[in-house]
């Protein structure tokens, strides 16, 4: 993985100087190339964790675009695999953040095909090929993790685009006349980008559910998405994949066992490209059945199938990282991760995490991740991304994308259980359970997440639910809201419903699909993976986590051959009635495909969400950290909130032990840090409003 930082001038072409006037102010144009490199530069340093191996930086010509680029150095450890990247005709040029899965496949195929000559071994490389023979197309050629940038001097085309799932970032903006676009917003902060608050972003969760951030005026190239800029002028976002699942009405003929076999050859086909490396890749091992199947995988892969594992430093044992929380805290899973470690066989590091260590972290766990988050399980996130790298470990293998795909969260049974799956005949759960089953999961969901501190008096009919055929999973995504805590002036954003934005974020064309075709067990997952999986668990739980200690994540079970493969299986298949214990096994097929590779006790397991505690107690260091952060003064310079609103909040989350005060408190005390830590402007009234 890398970091990207790059400039397109947007000024009219009458603005820019011709090619005699350039060359008759030499000095001058080498004087705002000088200052353009330096600024670019200063831009890849905020961004440096990303890629502290090498950097390299491009500039055009006429300076019209700058490409920049700092090296987390995984494939091809030569200078070769140094970016940009140019083609031989010095005319094409790219910057590429991420892996680039069967690249030697693709290589050959245009080499068959094209007199393209490669410099290196780099995965990356083979962007600027593709490009050149297949145009935009190239994108649908690409498996793997990625965010890039292009430009084409021939045809003054500029491309931005992003991996199917939003594995990897990329923000853009526009400031003094310039399009920015990096892997991270601080990026931007040396290139004249005057951050400020977009309030309207923060009380409807636009940051979380559509192409907007916190930030006013930066958005993100939505997953499976790219933006192009022509000419230095007209800037458009155009789709090239999205997630489809079948029709609901078409029975599947396949067996449960040809389904099984299916997933199982993919997930192993998945991991065994993602073990490809120059340096050493380890796993990610936590007490859940993902990451154990994949350290299953992995150990079966490497000593059955005497695949490589990375650069085969320790061939004799995979290496698994793992963090652990208190025992009796209720959030810890590490004695499960150590028999399993066990079981399999390999080298096991754990890191202990406790209060003291979370609040330590707090703050620079929050400027890397650049947004809010109820949980300090990013905390805990951040914490273990040091573990791999204090022992010289660069690429791990994590399980995200398994829960969104296999129908693993809790909040996902009413919404299966919504309609009858008619695409599975033999499904064991009898209509008249449905419907019971349907009322009371849907309970058991308000009642935990009431437990957890979270508002569940959204979960009522509303028009978000009729546009997206009355699924409830959207009440569980917006149910931490901290909207009770603004300022009054901040109702002249009309009414904010964060169930809305995730309604209005789904194109018409998919719209129509949720209600006329699509299982609501599938319109679920997919408005969770548009929204929750790419801004949240895949960035402070994924990216932005692992990349700050220079750790490459890779993740599997968002292989798209993979995805789509599950994608096409009937929703019974992913959760299944079990009539003799009367209950719901979440992710049966996965359970079923991982049967060799996992040990009994995580086959029986149920789903345990990663989470840190939410409890903690007075004057420990928690208490002290949030009690400096969130004070009358700090809280005013953001100019969003009521000073009143939040007095007293924590005294609620620390005395009285009130969840849903202290998910307040994370929040408040997260955008204190971002506010501090990236110097916003304080949120004002509009002046139309008055005071």
């Amino acid at each position: 993985m890398c970091g990207i930082s790059c400039i397109v001038g947007l000024q009219p072409r009458s603005q820019h100087p011709s090619t005699d006037q350039r060359n008759g102010n030499a000095t001058h144009n080498g004087n705002a190339r000088q200052a353009l490199s330096k600024q670019l530069d200063e831009s890849l340093n905020m961004i440096k964790h990303r890629g502290p191996d090498s950097r390299g930086q491009w500039i055009s010509p006429d300076n019209r675009v700058a490409l920049g680029h700092v090296r987390l150095a995984i494939n091809d450890l030569s200078p070769d695999g140094a970016q940009p990247f140019h083609d031989g005709e010095d005319m094409v040029h790219a910057v590429v953040n991420g892996e680039i899965y069967d690249h030697e496949a693709l290589r050959a195929s245009l080499q068959g095909k094209t007199d393209y000559k490669f410099k290196g071994r780099s995965d990356c490389e083979v962007v600027v090929a593709l490009y050149k023979y297949y145009g935009l197309s190239f994108l649908s050629k690409l498996r793997g993790e990625f965010a890039l940038c292009i430009y084409d001097a021939r045809t003054q085309l500029f491309i931005a685009a992003r991996d199917r799932y939003g594995i990897k970032p990329m923000f853009y903006t526009q400031t003094n006349g310039r399009l920015l676009l990096a892997a991270e917003a601080k990026a931007f902060l040396p290139l004249g980008w005057e951050p400020e608050w977009d309030v309207g972003s923060l009380k409807d969760a636009g940051w979380n559910h559509d192409v907007r951030t916190l930030f006013k005026g930066v958005g993100k190239v939505r997953p499976g998405h790219y933006l192009t800029c022509q000419s230095f002028d007209q800037i458009e976002m155009r789709q090239y994949w999205d997630i489809d699942y079948p029709d609901k009405t078409i029975p599947d003929p396949r067996s449960d066992q040809e389904m099984i076999e299916g997933v199982r050859q993919r997930m192993l086909d998945a991991i065994r490209l993602r073990l490809r490396a120059d340096v050493p890749v380890g796993v990610y091992l936590s007490g859940g059945i993902d990451s154990s199947v994949i350290a299953g995988m992995v150990t079966h892969l490497v000593k059955e199938q005497e695949e490589r594992l990375g650069n085969d430093k320790e061939t004799d044992r995979v290496n698994c990282f793992s963090i652990a929380f208190d025992e009796d805290s209720g959030f810890d899973e590490s004695s499960i991760a150590n028999r399993t470690a066990d079981h399999l066989g390999v080298k096991y590091y754990k890191k202990h995490m406790n209060e003291k260590e979370l609040a330590a972290r707090f703050e620079d766990a929050t400027w890397h991740c650049e947004h809010h988050n109820p949980d300090l399980n990013y905390v805990g996130k951040y914490a273990l991304s040091e573990v791999p790298q204090d022992v010289g470990f660069k690429v791990v293998l994590t399980g995200e994308g398994a829960d969104e795909n296999f129908a693993g969260y809790p909040v996902f049974l009413p919404d299966y259980l919504r309609e009858t799956d008619t695409a599975y005949p033999t499904n064991p759960l009898p209509y008249s359970e449905r419907e019971a089953q349907c009322i009371k999961t849907e309970e058991d969901a308000s009642a935990y997440y009431k437990s957890v501190g979270a508002d569940t008096s959204n979960r009522g009919p509303s028009q978000a639910r009729r546009i997206l055929n009355d699924i409830t999973t959207i009440s569980s995504m917006t149910a931490f809201s901290v909207n009770s805590l603004f300022a009054t002036w901040t109702q002249c954003f009309g009414l904010c419903d964060p169930q809305l934005t995730i309604a209005n974020s789904v194109d018409g064309r998919v719209r129509d699909m949720i209600t006329e075709k699509w299982h609501p067990l599938h319109a679920a997952e997919y408005v969770w993976q548009k929204g929750h999986l790419a801004n949240i668990f895949l960035t402070c739980l994924g990216d932005r986590t692992e990349l700050a200690h220079s750790i490459e994540a890779r993740t599997p079970f968002l292989d798209h051959h993979l995805t789509e493969y599950v994608n096409g299986l009937p929703p019974s298949v992913k959760i299944r009635w079990d009539a003799d214990k009367k209950q719901f096994i979440e992710k049966w097929i996965l359970r079923e495909a991982s049967k060799p590779f996992i040990t009994e006790e995580l086959y029986q397991r149920k789903k345990h969400p990663y989470s840190a505690p939410t409890t903690y107690p007075e004057d420990g260091p928690l208490h002290i950290l949030l009690s400096g952060l969130i004070t009358k003064e700090k809280v005013e310079k953001l100019g969003f909130l009521d000073w009143r609103k939040i007095d007293g909040l924590i005294d609620r989350a620390f005395a009285k032990k009130d969840p849903n005060a202290m998910r307040f408190a994370f929040t408040v005390a997260q955008w204190v840090v971002i506010g501090e830590r990236f110097g916003v402007k304080r949120a004002e009234p509009p002046l139309e409003y008055g005071v």
